[in-house]
C-alpha cells in the first residue's frame, strides 16, 4: 500500500477580504438537514508539461486565493447548530504531499480504494463541523504526475455546487481575470424556520473498513443497447442513460442478494435529484430532493420494469414540485427521507443509494496542464452506493460502486453486468 508524506501545510487566504455585510452566511433549510460531511473528489494528471512542473503548487494556491473571494463561505467556519457560516476569512486548508509510488500503481489497482491515499487521512466523508469547509491536497507521485483533491463540506455545497466551484477554480487558474458570479442566497428559497430545531435530526454516516469500491464504464454503444431493450420491452419512451444504467446495477444487486439468501428481498433505491431549475443555476447551497423507487417482486426488478418505474417516479416528483412553493420543498424532502428511514429501520428491503455528477464538466477540469485521465471519489461509507459520472471521452458513463467485500466479489462476476459494462481496471489474477 502506498504511503504519503506531508511536505507542507498552510491556510490559503482570500485575495480580497469578505465585506462585513456578508460576514454571516445563513444556511438554508436544505443545508441544515443535509449530511454534515466532507465530499471528496480527486483529479489525476499523469503528464505535466515541463513549463508547469515547478510552478503547479503556486498556480493552484494563487488561483484558489482568488476564487475563494467569490466562494467566501468555504473559507469560514460552520457554527455548532448548522444555521450559519461565520465567513471570517480563516481560509482553506492546503496540503502538499509526496506519494511514494508512481501514479500507475494507484490507477491500475482494481479497487478504487487505492485512491484514498490522495486525500487527507480520515477526512473523506467525515464531519465538516470542526474542520475547514474546504481542504485541498496536491499529491506528487514518483513518476512526476500529480493529483488534485478537494474535500468540501456537504453542509454548504451539494454536488452541483462542488462542480461549479472546481470548474471556476480551474478557469481562474488558466486566466486570473476570470470572474465567477455565484449567489449565496439559497436561504431565500429555503428559509430555515426560526422556531424549529432540527440539529438532532441531522443524518450521520460511519465509515466501514469492510466496504470496497470499483469503477465500471458503460460505453455509449452499450447504453444505446440498454435503452433499446427497455424501450422495446416496456412503455418507456426515451429512457435516459442514468435510468437504464441504474436499472442494470440494481438488477445485478438483486442477483447478489438472491445468491446469498436463495430468495428475493424487496428493494428501495434512493436517487438524488437536483432542484435546479426551478432554483436558479447560480444559487449556491443544497438544492436537491430524492426519488424513492421500490420493488416488491422479482418481476418488478427486471430491467425494463424497473426503468419504467424509475422514470414514472421521477416525473411524478417533478410534477409535484412544479407547483410547490420553494419553502415547502425541504419539508416535502424531509417527509420522503422519513419514509425511506422507516423502511430502512425495519430492514425489510435491500437499500441502494444513487447520485449523479454527470453533465457537470468535472471530467474536463483543466488547471492549465490538460484534462485529468481519471476523476473519482474516496470510498463511500455506505454500502450499495452508486455514483454516476461522465466518462473521460465520449458519451458513456462511469459508475463508482461501493459494496461489502463479499458482495463485490459476487457482483463483479455477474454476466449481465459484464455484457453491458466493463471494469475501468481489470482484476489481477
Amino acid at each position: 500500500m502506498a504511503s504519503s508524506t506531508i511536505i507542507s501545510r498552510k491556510m490559503i487566504k482570500l485575495l480580497s477580504p469578505t465585506p462585513s455585510s456578508l460576514r454571516q452566511h445563513k444556511l438554508s433549510f436544505m443545508d441544515h438537514i443535509n449530511f454534515p460531511i466532507h465530499t471528496p473528489f480527486a483529479f489525476f494528471y499523469p503528464k505535466i508539461p515541463q513549463n508547469y512542473s515547478n510552478k503547479i503548487s503556486q498556480i493552484l494556491e494563487n488561483s484558489l486565493s482568488k476564487v475563494l473571494s467569490s466562494y467566501y463561505p468555504l473559507a469560514g467556519k460552520i457554527n455548532n447548530n448548522y444555521t450559519y457560516v461565520d465567513c471570517n476569512d480563516t481560509g482553506a486548508e492546503y496540503l502538499n504531499v509526496r506519494i511514494d509510488c508512481p501514479m500507475s500503481q494507484i490507477l491500475n489497482h482494481p479497487y478504487n480504494d487505492a485512491v484514498d491515499v490522495v486525500f487527507p487521512q480520515d477526512l473523506p466523508w467525515s464531519s465538516s463541523l470542526h474542520r475547514c469547509p474546504l481542504v485541498v491536497q496536491l499529491s506528487h507521485f514518483d513518476c512526476g504526475g500529480v493529483a488534485v483533491s478537494a474535500c468540501t463540506s456537504h453542509t454548504i455545497f451539494d454536488g452541483y455546487c462542488i462542480s461549479k466551484f472546481i470548474n471556476h477554480w480551474a478557469s481562474t487558474a488558466r486566466n486570473m481575470d476570470f470572474k465567477p458570479s455565484p449567489q449565496f442566497n439559497a436561504s431565500t428559497f429555503f428559509p430555515l424556520p426560526s422556531e424549529t430545531n432540527l440539529s438532532g435530526a441531522l443524518p450521520t454516516t460511519r465509515p466501514s473498513k469492510h466496504h470496497v469500491s470499483r469503477m465500471y464504464n458503460f460505453s455509449s454503444s452499450n447504453l444505446t443497447r440498454l435503452k433499446d431493450i427497455v424501450t422495446k420491452e416496456s412503455h418507456v419512451k426515451n429512457p435516459t442513460r442514468i435510468e437504464v444504467a441504474s436499472a442494470l446495477v440494481h438488477k445485478c444487486g438483486v442477483s447478489v442478494s438472491m445468491e446469498k439468501s436463495g430468495m428475493f428481498k424487496p428493494t428501495l433505491m434512493n436517487h438524488t435529484m437536483s432542484l435546479r431549475p426551478p432554483i436558479p443555476l447560480n444559487t449556491m447551497g443544497n438544492a436537491t430532493s430524492i426519488i424513492l423507487t421500490t420493488t416488491m417482486t422479482e418481476d418488478e426488478a427486471k430491467l425494463p420494469n424497473f426503468a419504467a418505474k424509475l422514470q414514472k417516479n421521477k416525473q411524478q416528483l417533478r410534477d409535484k414540485l412544479k407547483d410547490m412553493k420553494e419553502d415547502m420543498m425541504p419539508l416535502y424532502t424531509i417527509e420522503l427521507g422519513k419514509n425511506a428511514m422507516n423502511i430502512i429501520e425495519k430492514d425489510t428491503h435491500d437499500v441502494y443509494l444513487c447520485s449523479s455528477m454527470t453533465n457537470t464538466g468535472l471530467h474536463k477540469i483543466d488547471f492549465g496542464w490538460g484534462e485529468p485521465v481519471r476523476v473519482t471519489l474516496a470510498t463511500h461509507p455506505n454500502k450499495n452506493n452508486f455514483i454516476f459520472m461522465d466518462e473521460q471521452s465520449g458519451d458513456g458513463l462511469n459508475v463508482l460502486i461501493t459494496m461489502t467485500k463479499d458482495d463485490m466479489l459476487k457482483f463483479q462476476s455477474n454476466k449481465e453486468l459484464l455484457e453491458f459494462a466493463s471494469p475501468v481496471v481489470e482484476s489481477t489474477k
